[in-house]
């Protein structure tokens, strides 16, 4: 690093949009679980870029795939034929649940969301979408529409008109808030800036079966839980219910940003030449790193790592919620997604500023939940240190 931390902060608050509450470190290096700032300082690290870092930071056969596509050919446009951007389709389509078997490719979870909107009214005919409250599917003005929470929608307001909100597990809501001009569902099957909470797959499966009733179009958002996070490759396929739309993103590139939406063939193909496009989306380089990452999410037994080391981490969370059930409200999870709801967010705060000095980075969702997404490579004694440090921080309290 060039410069000190207190030169990069001064750079960044002269020249950078304000749009970021940071904490003062500035990292610059990392690798698997573990990541390092400009003061030489190393940590052990359970945000993973926000789920992004499923196979680790600075994965071997991603850095190596990156490097090599990098000497090749970087961008070239979608209307020439892409060979990495062709194979990554193949491979994620082998992995996705049967019936998901057209893939469009772009840029970001957000990007994957606009294109499941419009393909959503495409497909049905009608404009309306029926969304979850709690409910986070991006910031521009298409996704955020579909946001159900009113602190990132009414600085905005007026959004894209259509959305409905009903609460997140509630069917009968749902079925209500249908009508003439719906034309579409989409659910998180794990809420995450939600605060961690998991569909029930009976509620899932009764949402599959009214979208089907009504001739709507259901499209879950998996951009956070997927790519092997909850213990299968998208938390629908544990889950038990499979949409016509899917959204993914975050961990599909191992740390290089791409964002994909699947569909139905059928559904897929109510998209015409010139309906959608993206400069950038699909890119040789992009592609290859993605088709590396998931190349390493089966090659290192990442997926079934996830569902085991999730598993043991529930459970030891549900300990700590016993020991300290005055602090802890709840424990929620699948896989590699934990969250720990504490009984005030200034709890909350103490847990995380305790787990910093520790060296362990977390991050605070919904106000007062403890979220960790930790690298699917993460071992169990590391995820032992950081219960350690937060239950340390219980007993301060």
């Amino acid at each position: 690093m060039s410069g000190t931390l207190n030169s990069v902060i001064e750079l960044d608050a002269t020249f950078h949009a304000g749009v970021y509450n940071r904490m003062k470190i500035c990292l610059v290096r990392g690798e698997g679980s573990r990541v390092w700032d400009s003061e030489g300082n190393d940590y052990l690290d359970c945000v993973a870029g926000i789920a992004v870092n499923n196979v680790g930071h600075c994965n071997p056969k991603v850095v190596e795939a990156i490097r090599e596509q990098a000497g090749k050919l970087m961008h070239c446009s979608n209307i020439y034929y892409i060979e990495p951007q062709a194979e990554l389709a193949q491979r994620l389509v082998k992995m996705l649940p049967e019936g998901l078997d057209k893939v469009f490719f772009c840029n970001s979870g957000t990007e994957a969301i606009e294109a499941a909107i419009k393909l959503t009214r495409r497909a049905s005919g009608r404009p309306g979408i029926i969304a979850a409250r709690g409910s986070f599917h991006g910031r521009t003005l298409g996704s955020l529409s579909l946001t159900g929470q009113e602190k990132y929608r009414t600085p905005f307001e007026p959004l894209v008109p259509g959305a409905k909100f009903v609460e997140f597990g509630d069917l009968e809501a749902l079925a209500s808030a249908i009508d003439d001009k719906t034309g579409g569902v989409i659910l998180e099957p794990v809420q995450g800036e939600g605060g961690i909470i998991p569909a029930l797959p009976e509620y899932l499966s009764s949402v599959r079966d009214l979208c089907e009733e009504k001739g709507l179009i259901l499209t879950f958002d998996e951009v956070q839980a997927g790519m092997g996070r909850t213990g299968s490759f998208l938390a629908c396929q544990r889950l038990g219910t499979t949409p016509d739309i899917v959204a993914m993103a975050k961990g599909l590139g191992g740390g290089f940003p791409i964002g994909a939406m699947a569909a139905r063939s059928d559904v897929m193909d109510m998209f015409h030449p010139s309906d959608h496009a993206s400069t950038f989306g699909g890119n040789p380089l992009a592609c290859s790193a993605a088709n590396a990452t998931l190349e390493a999410l089966v090659d290192e037994g990442l997926i079934q790592r996830a569902l085991e080391l999730g598993n043991w981490a529930i459970d030891n969370m549900e300990k700590t919620q016993k020991e300290y059930p005055e602090l802890v409200k709840s424990v929620r999870g699948l896989g590699l997604m934990l969250g720990l709801e504490m009984a005030s967010e200034k709890i909350a705060m103490k847990v995380f500023d305790d787990c910093l000095q520790e060296r362990i980075l977390v991050n605070r969702t919904a106000g007062s939940v403890i979220r960790l997404v930790p690298p699917l490579c993460i071992t169990k004694e590391e995820l032992t240190r950081a219960f350690s440090a937060i239950r340390a921080s219980l007993r301060s309290v």
